[in-house]
C-alpha cells in the first residue's frame, strides 16, 4: 500500500504548490490532472508488478504441491516393489515440498490479499481521477467568474478613489449649464428684440391710419359746410 501513501502525500504536495501559485487556474488545473494520470500511470505499473508477484507464487505452490505428490508416487512405487528404505527417503522428500508448499500458500495467499486491495485502491485513485477531470470545466468556470468579478471591483475601486475625474465631470456639467443658460438667455433677448419691432409696426401702421380717417372725416365735414353751387 507504500505506492498509494506515496501517491497521495506528492498529489497533495503538487495540489498545494498550485494553488499557492494559481495565477491561471486553467492552466494549473490541467497541468494537475496530467500529473495525476501520471502518476496513476505509474500505480498502475507498480499494481501489475504485484500481480506479476502472486502469479509467480502461485505458479511456485503448485510447483510444489507437483513435486510433493511425484515423490509420493514413487514413494508408493518402492513400497510395491518392496522396499521401504527408500519408500522412506521418497515420503522424506515429499515432506519437505509439501512443508515448501505451505510456505509458498501462506506468501500467495498474503500477496493474492494485498493485490486485491492494490486493485481496490487503484479502482479508487481512478475513480477520484475521472471526478477531478469532471470538475475541472466546472472549476474553470467559477475562476473566470471570479476573475471577471474582481477586475470589475477593481475598477470600480479605481474609478471610485479617483476624486480628479469626478471633480473634472463636475465641472464640465457646471459649464455646460452655464452654456445653455447663456444660449437661453441670448434666444429670449433675441425673440423679445423681434417682438418689440414687431408691435412698434403695427402701432405706426394703427396711428398712420387714425391720421387719415380724421382727416378724411374733417374734410367731409368741411364740405358739408360750404354752400352748394348752382347749375
Amino acid at each position: 500500500m507504500g505506492i498509494f501513501s506515496r501517491l497521495k502525500t506528492l498529489v497533495a504536495s503538487n495540489v498545494n504548490d498550485i494553488i499557492s501559485k494559481a495565477e491561471k487556474p486553467e492552466k494549473m488545473l490541467n497541468q494537475l490532472i496530467i500529473e495525476m494520470n501520471e502518476q496513476l500511470l505509474e500505480s498502475k505499473k507498480a499494481v501489475a508488478m504485484a500481480i506479476a508477484d502472486e502469479k509467480k507464487l502461485e505458479r511456485e505452490m503448485q510447483n510444489q504441491a507437483a513435486q510433493a505428490g511425484e515423490w509420493e508416487r514413487k514413494a508408493m512405487l518402492a513400497v510395491q516393489a518392496g522396499k521401504d528404505d527408500l519408500a522412506k527417503e521418497a515420503l522424506l522428500r515429499k515432506q519437505e515440498y509439501d512443508n515448501a508448499f505451505g510456505e509458498y500458500k501462506k506468501q500467495w495467499e498474503a500477496q493474492k490479499k494485498s493485490v486485491e486491495q492494490l486493485k481496490e485502491s487503484l479502482r479508487e485513485l481512478q475513480n477520484k481521477i475521472e471526478e477531478a477531470q469532471r470538475k475541472k470545466n466546472l472549476l474553470v468556470a467559477r475562476a473566470k467568474r471570479a476573475e471577471a468579478q474582481q477586475k470589475i471591483q477593481n475598477t470600480i475601486s479605481s474609478v471610485s478613489g479617483n476624486r480628479t475625474a469626478f471633480d473634472a465631470f463636475d465641472r464640465m456639467a457646471q459649464k455646460v449649464d452655464q452654456m445653455e443658460a447663456q444660449a437661453d438667455a441670448a434666444k429670449e433677448l433675441e425673440d423679445f428684440s423681434a417682438n418689440s419691432d414687431l408691435e412698434k409696426r403695427f402701432a405706426e401702421l394703427e396711428k398712420s391710419d387714425s391720421s387719415a380717417d380724421l382727416l378724411l372725416l374733417e374734410l367731409k365735414e368741411k364740405m358739408k359746410a360750404l354752400p352748394e353751387k348752382s347749375g
